[in-house]
């Protein structure tokens, strides 16, 4: 016995023109994201090519050397990068330097340690530094870190490397209480939120198993941590951590009050300094003539160029601790 399917034109219909709709709903969100990227890209270009016009007469007058000259006279219009460049270097390394160990330390801390009715509330509590305005960490170390660390700590560390080569000239020098240090040393504490919540989260997705494997066999919390845990979410602590720099390298409010503000590199640590940030915002309101104005928007131009070289090679870090992730795997 045969059987003929029969077809509804009605059906048949409303399923061409439902299929005909949502065709052209998805080109319209693919047209809709098409332009979003596209936009950001424009954005991108835009910011990069005001700079760069804007740069121009100083670029034009000084050169290269304008990289590699600290001086910074706007009486007589000689202006060169160098001081703001190191001061803006030395700040953010030195801070990354004291905030990525603590920072991991508080993730191992939260993760492995701490008891879980106490995980949350200190959890929190390290996020909402994240949420301090960067005023308020300038404020706090003007008026109180800064003389609590003249009065106490930096003499003690000019006294405790004295007589020690290298580092005698780290830490030389009267006690300011503002400078490089200082300015270095409340950057950490901005960018430590940064650092210790994304560890955490990255250390949160460490499968269970790994690490209850690891107890079962003998090992300590050290060695679990130091062993499995990190080894597997090495690429996200990478990227935490190149997260608070970017953070770093761009902090002007903060900086700017408690760096000092001096446009000469000094070997000593404790001694003023400025960076580029703090000398754009410093400067450019009392900015007279467009030389004076270009060589601050050329001081913009590097402080861009950095950060992008900077987050360039993390990007090459990540791709490759993922590609050498990937052959372990396999």
């Amino acid at each position: 016995m045969a059987y003929t399917a029969t077809i509804d034109p009605e059906a048949a219909g409303k399923r061409a023109r439902a299929v005909k709709s949502g065709g052209a709903k998805d080109a319209r969100f693919h047209g809709v994201t098409l332009l979003a990227s596209v936009g950001v890209v424009a954005i991108f270009a835009g910011v990069i090519a005001s700079l760069v016009m804007g740069s121009m007469p100083a670029i034009k007058a000084f050169g290269f050397s304008f990289v590699t000259s600290q001086a910074w006279n706007p009486v007589t219009e000689k202006f060169g990068a160098l001081a703001s460049i190191y001061g803006t270097l030395t700040t953010s390394f030195l801070a990354m330097a004291m905030a990525v160990p603590i920072g991991i330390g508080i993730a191992i801390f939260l993760t492995e340690i701490c008891p879980r009715p106490l995980r949350r509330p200190i959890g929190i509590a390290i996020e909402l530094l994240a949420g301090i305005p960067s005023i308020i960490f300038g404020i706090w170390g003007l008026f109180v870190f800064a003389p609590a660390f003249q009065a106490t700590l930096q003499p003690f560390l000019i006294e405790l490397f004295a007589n020690i080569p290298v580092l005698q000239a780290l830490f030389a020098g009267p006690p300011y209480g503002i400078g490089v240090f200082t300015a270095s040393m409340i950057l950490s504490i901005m960018i430590l939120p940064f650092i210790s919540a994304v560890t955490r989260d990255v250390f949160n997705t460490v499968p269970p198993t790994l690490k209850e494997a690891a107890y079962a066999m003998g090992c300590t919390t050290w060695e679990v941590m130091w062993r499995v845990v990190l080894p597997f979410s090495r690429t996200g602590v990478v990227g935490g951590a190149m997260l608070a720099l970017g953070r770093a390298l761009g902090e002007t409010m903060a900086v700017t009050f408690v760096i000092g503000n001096a446009h000469h590199i000094k070997t000593s640590l404790f001694a003023p300094g400025t960076s580029i940030s703090a000398t754009i915002a410093n400067e450019f309101s009392e900015a007279v003539g467009d030389l004076y104005i270009s060589s601050l928007i050329e001081l913009g131009l590097i402080l861009f160029v950095i950060t992008f070289v900077v987050l360039a090679i993390a990007q090459l870090m990540l791709g490759a601790l993922e590609k050498r992730a990937g052959g372990v795997a396999a």
